[in-house]
């Protein structure tokens, strides 16, 4: 049987900015990753974010960045495995806090944007931070990029790991995903990105800009909700999902 976990980055509005169609796209996913006040959201956001995710039935995550509001979290930051830790387990912490306080449970962390992609090759970064998603909750998933650092050390932590793969970027050769600075680092085509998302479930391979078939393990994979055609991606994905005969569900529920 094939699976696949639908996940998306959520709460990324910030005082009077809005951000993405949280509340549009949360039926058609099963797992959201919930900013946590560095590089977007704050906590009224937050609040809200979990209440709609409870009510939807979605399973939270926390979504930690580096502090970097201007830049999105997007940019690189020189930090250090110490600070890498302390970051995470404060945002986390605070995810953590609004979750409990709703009745509710969190399910996984996964790193945002540039911590995310510098942990996918930093063994000492991601080793960091899974100690500190370790420390902070043994149980908690941990979500990165497929075949990355990030999931080697969360294992090496004993930590459960989701092998993460995504609908709208491309990938090199070596697995890794096209940096966002280069002119083919999305996919804006809904076929090609539905078609792309359903041979890495069935085939187990990404096709790479260098035209190699890359393996790869799509345990979840990553929508986002803030393109403009956001909400349209999300509901072709999850129905050509279901034609496929593949099962959509959190990763919990594997």
């Amino acid at each position: 049987m094939y699976q696949i976990d639908i996940n998306c980055d959520m709460g990324e509005s910030f005082g009077a900015y809005r951000l993405g169609s949280d509340e549009a796209i949360l039926p058609f996913v099963t797992s959201v990753n919930i900013a946590c006040g560095f590089h977007a959201g704050d906590p009224s956001v937050m609040k809200r974010t979990v209440a709609a995710a409870l009510e939807r039935g979605a399973m939270i995550g926390a979504h930690p960045g580096l502090p970097d509001l201007a830049g999105f979290g997007r940019r690189n930051l020189a930090i250090t495995p110490e600070e890498a830790y302390d970051m995470v387990v404060y945002q986390v912490g605070a995810l953590y806090g609004f979750v409990t306080a709703a009745g509710g449970k969190m399910q996984h962390v996964k790193p945002h944007g540039a911590l995310y992609n510098m942990a996918a090759s930093n063994y000492a970064l991601a080793e960091a931070i899974a100690r500190a998603v370790h420390d902070m909750n043994p149980e908690l998933v941990l979500f990165g990029l497929s075949g990355s650092e990030l999931v080697k050390a969360g294992q090496a932590v004993g930590l459960r790991c989701a092998y993460e793969v995504f609908a709208d970027r491309t990938y090199q050769a070596d697995g890794s995903l096209t940096p966002r600075r280069e002119s083919n680092a999305l996919i804006t085509d809904t076929e090609e990105a539905v078609q792309q998302v359903i041979r890495m479930v069935k085939e187990g391979v990404v096709h790479a800009v260098q035209g190699v078939d890359v393996a790869i393990q799509a345990d979840t994979v990553c929508i986002h909700g803030d393109g403009t055609h956001a909400l349209a991606f999300a509901q072709s994905l999850r129905q050509r999902l279901s034609d496929e005969g593949i099962v959509v569900r959190s990763v919990w529920a594997k």
